[in-house]
């Protein structure tokens, strides 16, 4: 094994200490990406403390853009949408989409659930119908030794919603959990499930143990891990826009309102149908839904997770979002699993964070969740009205025009009338490069 480059210790060394020896061992010009690193560092001290403390072995930042998606018309209430994103024109097609929806109704959505779910998983020895028997005793145990940790959350109206038992003994001996359901209210959650689900292992040993009609194999239980699920299918959120065909107005290339929505509605439809297609569907509903999320200091990796694992909760991967035309009424809505939360967390931390709950009106974790599964629809509507009339290149690639242009380092000067001269014309690597040579001349 090579140990040139490996060291002990390396998370005490300072900030600085850190990249120097990053800096001498894994790059040709020390100097050079020394001052790169250096020069992300915030240049407030107290701010770059806070940041720094959100992760280990920090050495500088990774600035991503914060965008503002306009115009979005949610449940009879317009908000400006805070989003972190570097991929280009997602903003700016989230907000070509609320403007196009703010003058037919807006968004509607409905919370179908906000319940989350945890776990203990545990080796019993046992017979199943022996721990099924003691069940009903175990469970009115574990919610009455878990008082003092869900006090606080009682009263604000969470806590435990259930507790069940889950055989998993035919395909894993003597392997069983015990499933929670709980409501977290304003926050995610994570710490105070986590918490209670680690109480519930002591107590169910405890529980185990003093059974008096129990034999000592029975009372050999295993506590294998306890941990919260980032599935939550039932903490569920469903955004709808809906409006009369004839409504939806004329589209590029002359396409009729009734043409368009006919395609539409197939394009959703084929991503129901074929996995691969559904991949990239999705992929462009998280476009919208991560940028939130991450400007409001939320999970997006858990909600990833979830949303993938719910699209394919009928053992095939599809679309999360739904399309019908009827009795000529267009309608395209999102069902989407969210975990979220609005206190606690980064939400109370990060500045910036604080700052977009702030732009959103202070929301509540359901009014968060509506926000998000909006702005998620409201990018895929984008996405499929591109890709039914004049394909998805055209947009994009004139908003990556700019990017382009720096790629190849183009003057300032130049860049302007690069921007001109592409307004009516395809933008492409080859093109922006061949006008720039002729530019030069």
């Amino acid at each position: 094994m090579n140990n040139e480059k490996s060291i002990i210790g390396f998370s005490k060394l300072s900030k600085a200490g850190k990249i120097k020896w990053l800096a001498e061992n894994f790059f040709c010009d020390s100097a050079q990406v020394s001052k790169v690193l250096k020069s992300y560092w915030h240049s407030n001290e107290a701010q770059q403390e806070v940041l720094d403390g959100f992760s280990e072995n920090t050495i500088s930042n990774f600035p991503m853009p914060y965008g503002v998606a306009p115009n979005f018309l949610i449940d009879g209430k317009t908000y400006a949408v805070p989003m972190v994103i570097e991929e280009s024109s997602v903003v700016a097609a989230a907000s070509a989409a609320a403007k196009f929806w703010m003058s037919r109704g807006g968004f509607k959505t409905e919370v179908i659930g906000t319940q989350k779910i945890g776990q203990l998983h545990f080796k019993f020895k046992g017979s199943t119908e022996t721990l099924k028997d003691i069940f009903p005793d175990l469970k009115e145990f574990l919610f009455e030794g878990t008082q003092d940790l869900t006090k606080n959350m009682n009263d604000r109206g969470g806590g435990i919603s259930s507790i069940e038992l889950v055989d998993f003994s035919d395909e894993e001996p003597d392997y069983y959990q015990i499933r929670a359901s709980f409501e977290t209210c304003d926050s995610m959650g994570a710490n105070f499930i986590n918490s209670i689900l680690e109480q519930f292992g002591i107590l169910l040993n405890e529980f185990i143990i003093n059974r008096t009609d129990l034999s000592e194999e029975e009372k050999d239980v295993e506590i294998i891990m306890a941990i919260l699920s980032n599935f939550t299918p039932e903490c569920l959120i469903r955004s709808t826009v809906s409006c009369k065909v004839d409504e939806l107005g004329t589209f590029p290339e002359g396409i009729s309102s009734e043409k368009f929505a006919e395609k539409f509605a197939l394009a959703v439809r084929i991503a129901h149908l074929d996995s691969y297609r559904a991949t990239t569907h999705n992929k462009g509903i998280f476009n919208g839904v991560d940028a939130v999320v991450l400007a409001t200091g939320n999970d997006f990796r858990a909600i990833e997770a979830c949303g993938h694992t719910y699209a394919s909760k009928d053992g095939k991967y599809k679309s999360l979002s739904n399309c019908k035309i009827e009795n000529g009424v267009f309608t395209f809505w999102l069902d989407l699993p969210l975990a979220v939360g609005t206190v606690g967390g980064l939400t109370s931390l990060h500045p910036i964070a604080k700052t977009s709950l702030e732009m959103l009106g202070r929301p509540s974790a359901t009014e968060l969740m509506s926000i998000i599964t909006s702005v998620g629809l409201a990018q895929n509507f984008a996405a499929l009205r591109s890709l039914v009339t004049t394909g998805i290149q055209q947009g994009h690639m004139k908003m990556h025009l700019q990017n382009i242009l720096a790629h190849m380092n183009a003057p300032k000067e130049t860049v302007k009338e690069a921007i001109e001269y592409f307004k009516d014309k395809t933008v492409s690597f080859s093109g922006v490069r061949a006008f720039l040579e002729e530019a030069k001349t």
